[in-house]
Parts: C-alpha cells; structure tokens; sequence
C-alpha cells in the first residue's frame, strides 16, 4: 500500500509544478491560467463502449448515463505556455429510485486523467479542454 501511495505522490508533483498558485495558496494565480466558461469533456459507457464527447457549462448539470456532472470552474493554460486544462468537477450517480450519491468533487488534468480519476463501475469521466461560451445570436 505504501508503495502506491510513493507513486501516486510522485506523480503529482509535476501536476503541482503547473499548478503554481497566487499568495493566498488555494487556487491557480490569474495571471497563469485564462477562466473559461465551459469544460469540454468525455465519457466512456463500459457497458457499451461507447465514447461520448461533450460539453458542460460552467455552473450548468449536465448528464451523461445516471451521472450528473456540473463544473463550477475550468482553466486553461495560455498558449505560450505549457499546454493544460483542468476542471472542477462535481459528479453525482442518480439512480431513478434512490438517493443521490456524490461520487466524485475536486480538480481533473486534462493531461493526466488517471492523476485524480472518478471511479464507477460503468463510467469513466475526463476533462479535454476548457472553452469559451459560444457567442449567442
């Protein structure tokens, strides 16, 4: 178990070299990371192997199988820098008939996917990108 743990916190530590943060510690400084207003994701159905693309505006649920996936935040990486985008998911299993179970709350990388997963037996969630709400006509 130890070792795991030493890989898991290994693998961290260049996610946590990207994601330097502002004075205050908690969160990616302004000047570092461009807030977008809609995380692009995709979703896997183990069941059927199908793999959906799809979008989920910020603040917005949005549903993929039984999950209800809402992102309260995305950012991405400028161009001159080092590309990555990350999203703060939150992701909840609503079952017709029953409760709802909160299964997944805390930050994606876009390119780590497995660094902080959401595990479910018939679904798997990833962040791609983050992007700008379309312009409305």
């Amino acid at each position: 178990m130890k070792v795991i743990w030493l890989f898991a916190a290994l693998a961290v530590l260049p996610q946590l070299a990207l994601a330097q943060t502002s004075s205050s510690g908690n969160k990616p400084s302004d000047d570092l990371w461009m807030r977008l207003e809609v995380a692009q994701l995709q979703g896997l159905d183990k069941i059927t192997a199908r793999v959906s693309t799809f979008l989920a505006p910020i603040g917005q649920p949005v549903r993929f199988g039984t999950l209800v996936i809402t992102a309260r935040a995305c950012r991405k990486r400028p161009p001159t820098e080092t590309p990555e985008s990350v999203a703060f998911l939150e992701i909840d299993d609503r079952k017709p008939g029953q409760d709802q179970v909160v299964l997944f709350k805390g930050w994606m990388f876009a390119s780590s996917p497995a660094l902080n997963a959401l595990e479910h037996p018939v679904y798997d969630v990833w962040v791609l990108d983050c992007e700008s709400a379309p312009a409305k006509q």
